[in-house]
């Protein structure tokens, strides 16, 4: 076996997975405000971005090779009724324009979700402590088809409402967006690997937590299942996410579904390889590339990840 091992020449010809710039989503944090550019603690490299700057980070994506970014909102202001997520002139309806307007050619996706904008951190309507499943489909439909009429080449739920993407189908349709593809954040588990982009989005919940909606991590054949339903509602791609604690999620996904698989390498992920990294305990271009090329090689035909700059730079090094 060592033989196809002696030189990265032969390494390189018998490869079975590659890592390509184009398999790189990049989250952006979209905040109100012009110049701004506030580094997230808890995430080195990452900052909440005015739209000004925010463009300005699309366009260097877009010159990397990096296939799209999936922009965040955080409003100025928020209410019991996420009103910001589905406002025409909402941060992220603005940021949309605004990318495509410039980076005419870069995927913009969206995430259609609640928590950024409600004042308690839920991802929906929330009555006598509970989060509603119906009346939240609402916002839900109404954000995306905001999203969709901003410009939005796809939107993505990630709120796991059920019966979410069978309302933003309908709802798209209706308003005239049929070809805009839905991805479904399909399984999306209560992960404690969220904590970091809470700070980002500033959407920790107020009280609770996520658990009611979100799936348990020890569940896999429900995850299967989920992703199922959301294809049957109408998704055009799924997700898994997070990526690298549920490689074996990814696996058996791409070994069932014939859909576009995605994985969201989230923002604790990041946060935890960035402090082995910044302690010298990792290999900084090695880690990096190594915990992507994992999750390409369970089977994820993109990934969301915030390492899509140092990633598509080392490859093309």
């Amino acid at each position: 076996m060592r033989r196809l091992r002696g030189s990265e020449s032969l390494r390189g010809l018998v490869r079975e997975t590659r890592l390509e710039p184009s398999d790189f989503i990049l989250p952006l944090f979209a905040v109100p405000g012009k110049g701004v550019r506030k580094e997230i603690s808890s995430m080195p490299g990452n900052h909440q971005l005015s739209i000004d700057e925010l463009v300005k980070e699309c366009s260097d994506a877009h010159q990397l090779g990096i296939s799209g970014v999936i922009l965040f909102g955080i409003p100025e202001t928020k209410d019991e009724l996420a009103s910001g997520a589905y406002a025409e002139d909402g941060i992220v309806q603005q940021a949309v324009r605004a990318v495509k307007r410039e980076v005419p050619k870069l995927l913009v996706m969206t995430d259609v979700c609640n928590c950024e904008y409600t004042s308690h951190g839920h991802c929906g309507l929330v009555v006598d402590g509970e989060v509603q499943n119906d009346p939240t489909l609402e916002w839900l439909a109404k954000a995306a088809v905001s999203h969709a009429r901003a410009g939005a080449d796809v939107v993505a739920p990630s709120d796991m409402m059920d019966g979410r993407v069978a309302a933003i189908r309908k709802a798209l349709d209706e308003a005239g967006f049929a070809n805009t593809p839905i991805l479904a954040y399909a399984a999306k588990f209560a992960s404690v690997f969220y904590g970091p982009f809470r700070e980002a989005a500033e959407s920790s919940p107020q009280f609770g937590d996520r658990r009611s909606y979100q799936m348990d991590p020890a569940n896999a054949r429900e995850a299967l299942r989920e992703i199922e339903l959301d294809l049957e509602e109408g998704a055009d791609m799924i997700m898994v996410k997070p990526a690298m604690p549920y490689l074996d999620i990814i696996r058996q996904a791409r070994d069932r579904f014939p859909a576009p698989l995605g994985a969201y390498q989230v923002s604790g992920e990041f946060s935890m390889l960035m402090a082995a990294i910044q302690k010298g305990w990792l290999d900084r271009d090695r880690a990096i590339l190594e915990s992507l090329t994992s999750i390409r090689r369970a089977g994820a035909d993109f990934i969301l990840t915030y390492f899509s700059r140092e990633a598509a730079r080392l490859l093309a090094s």
